[in-house]
C-alpha cells in the first residue's frame, strides 16, 4: 500500500502510519497537509495519515477545512503520545548548540525547556525528521533538531535531552484517511462505533440546541465539538463533532431527525474508536 504521510521517514506521521498499517507500506512523504487530500484525490496513494488535533495546542483547523473541501473519508483514528527529543551530531553537549530547527508545532510544545536556554535561536522547519536527516548529512554542528527518538537513530543523532515537551502527558491525535466521504445511509458494521460528522444549523434562535438535544434523547456521547468559520458566509459557522455509538439504530434514527433539523449534513467517518495507549 502507498500511504501519503506529512513529513518523512522517522517522522510522527511516520510513526503512525506503521502502528496502522504494520511496516509493508510505502510511504509518500509531503512536507505540506495541502498535498495529501491531492494524492488521495488522484488515486496515487491507497490512504493518507494526517495530524488533526493536539492535547496542547488543540484542533488543527485548516486540516478539518481539506477533509471537508476533498470529500475525504475518515477510515480511522490513531492517538499517539509524543516525546520530543532533543537531537544533534556526536560530540556535542546542550552548551554547543546556538540554534535548534523543528516544525512550529514542535516548538511550541517545547516552549518552556528554552525560555531556560535563551541563547539558542528557535528556527520553525517543515519536518521534525527531515531537520534531523538534513544535520546527518550536512554534518551540522550548533545545530540541534526536535524530533522523534526513532528520528535519532535512523539518522544517528545523539540525543542531548530527553522528553523536553512541557506537558509530559502530551498527544495527538491523527486521523487515517482515504478518498470519498461516506454518504448518509450509515455504514457502521461489527466494531466499529465512533462517527465524525459536520453539519451547519439554521439561522434561528437555539438551532445549536436543538441539534444537541438530538444526541441526548437518543443516548448518543459526543466526545467532541468543534467549530470552524464558513469562509464566505462572515460570521456563520459550520460544526464538526465525533460521536460514540452503542446502538447502531439509535444513531441512525438521530441522523434522520438531525437532517430536517439542519441546512447541511455530512459524514466525514465511521470507524473504530482507538483509545490512547499509555
Amino acid at each position: 500500500m502507498k500511504i501519503a504521510i506529512q513529513g518523512i521517514k522517522g517522522s510522527f506521521h511516520d510513526i503512525v502510519a506503521k502502528q496502522f498499517f504494520g511496516d509493508s507500506i510505502k510511504l509518500v512523504a509531503c512536507m505540506t497537509f495541502t498535498e495529501i487530500p491531492v494524492l488521495l484525490k488522484n488515486n496515487e496513494v491507497d490512504s493518507a495519515v494526517m495530524a488533526i488535533e493536539n492535547s496542547i495546542a488543540g484542533a488543527i483547523l485548516p486540516n478539518y477545512a481539506l477533509i471537508d473541501e476533498y470529500d475525504l473519508n475518515i477510515k480511522g483514528e490513531v492517538f499517539l503520545n509524543i516525546h520530543h527529543h532533543l537531537m544533534a551530531l556526536e560530540n556535542q553537549k546542550l552548551k554547543d548548540i546556538k540554534e535548534v530547527w523543528s516544525h512550529p508545532m514542535a516548538i511550541l510544545q517545547c516552549r518552556k525547556f528554552f525560555r531556560n536556554h535563551p541563547n539558542i535561536k528557535l528556527v520553525e522547519e517543515k519536518d521534525t525528521a527531515e531537520v534531523a536527516k538534513r544535520i546527518h548529512e550536512k554534518k551540522l554542528r550548533g545545530i540541534a533538531a526536535i524530533a522523534s527518538k526513532e528520528a535519532a537513530n535512523i539518522y544517528n543523532l545523539k540525543i542531548i535531552r530527553d522528553d523536553i515537551q512541557t506537558i509530559k502527558h502530551n498527544s495527538t491525535r491523527f486521523f487515517i484517511l482515504e478518498k470519498n466521504a461516506n454518504d448518509l445511509k450509515g455504514k457502521m458494521h461489527g466494531t466499529l462505533n465512533k462517527a465524525s460528522i459536520k453539519f451547519i444549523t439554521k439561522h434561528n434562535k437555539g438551532s445549536l440546541a436543538e441539534v444537541l438535544d438530538i444526541f441526548a434523547k437518543h443516548d448518543i456521547n459526543l466526545t467532541k465539538i468543534q467549530s470552524m468559520p464558513i469562509i464566505d458566509k462572515p460570521w456563520r459557522y459550520a460544526f464538526f463533532i465525533d460521536l460514540i455509538i452503542d446502538d447502531f439504530k439509535l444513531y441512525e434514527n438521530a441522523l434522520h431527525l438531525l437532517g430536517k433539523k439542519v441546512n447541511h449534513l455530512k459524514i466525514l467517518g465511521e470507524y473504530h474508536e482507538n483509545a490512547l495507549k499509555k
